[in-house]
């Protein structure tokens, strides 16, 4: 195979007329000619950090989107379904990934369940993790979300990073808001990237501790425009990566939006691209092609680099997207699921309310992962502390999927809906169910939606019920990728046009309101719960 364009060399920071020779599979040749076609051929890209769960893909359709634009490989995190099925779980996605000419690089999930404080479905200790470090498909101790029990030195931690630096594989960090001495003692354990820089001065403290930062752009955290002007000064240290992704954003773009919105920044063509090749491919130590003799032909042509909208992508030397098209076929997918609890009624979702006192309130805010704390005086029927819309305060509940219990039910402002509720079985980190409702009935039939179809999403008001279901650990769909887009976006839709939501991806956001390790006010199956003091804190005060 020949293919002829403008070869962007980013080795030797140079463009030039070539042609590249593929032979089974990798390039056998490059080399000058006096004239070829305008279109530019340079490495593919790779995504540096991804949970390929939060696409509700599994893994063989998540890559028919993502070849689209370019993106040949992951370095991906499985650690959504590993809190649902444990070990399983990571085999099943290594298995099924292996079904596709994608190249996905996965690493041992480290916080599994992510905290004491939440109910998960699985654990996987110090034997889990020595056990999947040595797959080879495994390649790095994936983020450690227990900063807490970095700094205390907390002996089961500790082991999970030894083991990984034992085997000569990197750990990825996990470090919001850590700052100076104790960003500093994290890092010297031997923690090497953070992709949970909110700041400019965060992610700089950081650059000068030596620490690679991944500058991510997802459906729900979007700290491209804060960071970016980091690349220049630091262009060995910068990858960048989605982290977490809708299908109906994936099916717009990947990694090939953050390089073109670089280039638009005025970044180095170079240096900009180095980021989403180079860095990744030599961090992780992943069997990806640079685009030299000898390399596989994991390759993408571009015609205007403007846009960056790929062409043609290549994986050792097939073609696996042409113009805006996938080639790669959907594969049969089993269905593994762990799902234990049974429906529920609205009165399991009544808060007794407290005379005279103000409840905390979770703060979402659009664009981000972390939130604020405030606090309300909410409506008070028959003794029970009621959503206000009218401020903008409605209930939040996540219900224990894998056994019988009570609901925790707190409250949230900033979600905007005028009516109904919104529930996901997607839910950082454990996969419990969450929604977000203005009054008990509605909360109960969204919640009821997702269990009747054992996980996935919905959206009710009155007599109208949407669900997209999510057969696969409940958390993902093994249907066609880009049928799973439509539903997800008609879904979106609904939320947003029908429900009132103001939020730029409602269902992205819910998901990681239970995400404790990310401060401030969140809440687990257990309990409000505060990131800043990492721990339960009281609803009224």
């Amino acid at each position: 195979m020949i293919i002829q364009g403008q070869v962007i060399d980013i080795h030797q920071r140079r463009i030039f007329p070539g042609e590249i020779q593929i032979v089974q599979g990798r390039i056998k040749s490059i080399r000058s000619i006096a004239n070829a076609p305008s279109r530019y051929i340079l490495p593919g890209l790779v995504d540096a950090h991804v949970h390929i769960e939060s696409s509700m893909l599994v893994p063989s359709e998540f890559a028919r989107l993502a070849v689209v634009h370019g993106t040949v490989a992951s370095v991906s995190d499985p650690h959504e379904i590993a809190n649902v099925l444990g070990i399983a779980g990571v085999e099943y996605m290594i298995q099924n990934g292996q079904q596709t000419p994608f190249k996905f690089f996965f690493g041992a999930p480290s916080c599994v369940p992510a905290t004491g404080f939440e109910t998960a479905g699985a654990r996987i200790g110090t034997n889990g993790v020595m056990a999947l470090l040595k797959l080879p498909e495994v390649k790095y101790l994936a983020e450690m979300m227990n900063y807490p029990g970095v700094l205390m030195d907390d002996d089961e931690v500790m082991a999970k990073i030894k083991i990984a630096q034992q085997m000569g594989k990197p750990v990825d960090g996990h470090a919001p808001g850590l700052r100076g001495a104790t960003a500093k003692q994290y890092f010297d354990a031997g923690i090497s990237t953070d992709h949970e820089c909110f700041s400019y001065d965060e992610a700089l403290d950081k650059l000068k501790l030596g620490v690679k930062i991944i500058i991510r752009e997802g459906s729900a955290a979007k700290n491209f425009d804060a960071l970016i002007e980091l690349l220049p000064l630091y262009p060995d240290q910068i990858m960048f990566c989605s982290d977490d992704k809708h299908p109906d954003d994936l099916i717009k773009g990947h990694i090939n939006q953050l390089i073109a919105r670089a280039l638009m920044n005025g970044c180095d063509l170079y240096d900009t691209i180095r980021a989403a090749t180079v860095n990744p491919i030599q961090h992780y130590q992943l069997e990806v092609g640079l685009l030299r003799e000898g390399d596989p032909a994991d390759l993408m042509v571009v015609e205007d680099l403007s846009t960056f909208e790929a062409v043609e992508t290549y994986i050792n030397g097939q073609m696996v997207a042409h113009h805006g098209q996938t080639l790669l076929h959907s594969v049969v997918a089993e269905a593994p699921n762990n799902f234990n609890t049974q429906l529920k009624v609205p009165q399991d979702f009544r808060v007794k309310a407290v005379a005279a006192a103000k409840a905390k309130v979770i703060e979402a805010l659009n664009g981000e992962i972390v939130t604020r704390s405030s606090s309300a005086l909410l409506p008070n029927s028959g003794g029970f502390a009621m959503s206000d819309p009218g401020q903008d305060v409605l209930k939040i509940t996540v219900v224990n999927r894998y056994a019988d219990a009570p609901p925790a039910v707190a409250f949230i402002k900033n979600f905007g809906l005028k009516e109904g509720a919104i529930a996901s079985c997607v839910g950082h980190d454990s996969h419990n169910i969450i929604a977000v409702g203005v009054d008990d009935e509605a909360i109960c039939a969204a919640v009821n939606a997702i269990i009747r179809h054992r996980g996935g999403i919905s959206a009710v008001t009155g007599t109208v019920e949407k669900v997209l279901p999510l057969p696969v650990a409940g958390i993902m769909t093994n249907a066609d990728g880009y049928q799973t887009a439509r539903l997800y976006s008609e879904i979106d839709g609904f939320v947003k046009n029908t429900l009132g939501s103001t939020l730029t991806a409602p269902f992205m956001t819910l998901s990681f309101m239970a995400l404790l390790v990310i401060p401030d006010l969140k809440i687990s199956d257990l309990g409000l719960f505060s990131g800043k003091e990492f721990a339960f804190v009281e609803l009224f005060s």
